[in-house]
């Protein structure tokens, strides 16, 4: 069975295969979740066999949400399933809209609900190898220099969300 994702077409919110949306640049739904230690942010690297941006650093996680499911109830699950991540509360801090290319003639043009969480203690991560290909803790300055010394290592999405929404996330 495809993987269909909810997406706008005319106007109207429908069901569409996840690979199609992104071939023709659909706007749809989306969320992302920045997971917080303290003063530290995680990142995932995306795995490598992903079909677009393999290998690149992203906020925590990033996805879309079923047809009818709720962002916040996608944002936990994702959690889980990407991260071994369960036991935590996510915390909504805005909705943003971006278009980029993402390569290989597909398209990001998404609607996401930000959330951000945090860490509680003795948080056991377990990332999924089908979805991330590492993690890794960072501080907020700490991301700012790389994402300016190594763009081309990070997705569209988060080097958007950094240059545009830094003070809103993490407020």
């Amino acid at each position: 069975m495809a993987d269909l994702i909810p997406a706008w077409r005319d106007g109207v919110l429908t069901p569409v295969e996840k690979l199609e949306v992104h071939r023709l640049g659909l706007r749809h739904p989306a969320v992302s979740v920045f997971l917080r230690d303290g003063d530290r942010i995680l990142l995932q690297q995306r795995a490598l066999t992903k079909y677009h941006t393999p290998g690149f650093w992203a906020n925590t996680c990033c996805t879309h949400p079923h047809w009818g499911e709720a962002a916040d109830v996608c944002a936990l699950r994702r959690m889980a399933e990407e991260l071994g991540v369960t036991g935590i509360t996510v915390t909504f801090r805005e909705e943003v809209e971006y278009r980029a290319d993402v390569g290989q003639g597909l398209t990001e043009h998404e609607v996401v609900q930000i959330f951000v969480a945090d860490a509680p203690e003795g948080l056991t991560i377990t990332p999924n190898p089908a979805e991330v290909e590492a993690v890794e803790w960072v501080t907020l300055p700490d991301l700012e220099r790389r994402l300016s010394e190594t763009p081309e290592q990070f997705t569209p999405w988060l080097k958007v969300y950094m240059q545009d929404h830094v003070d809103v996330i993490f407020a």
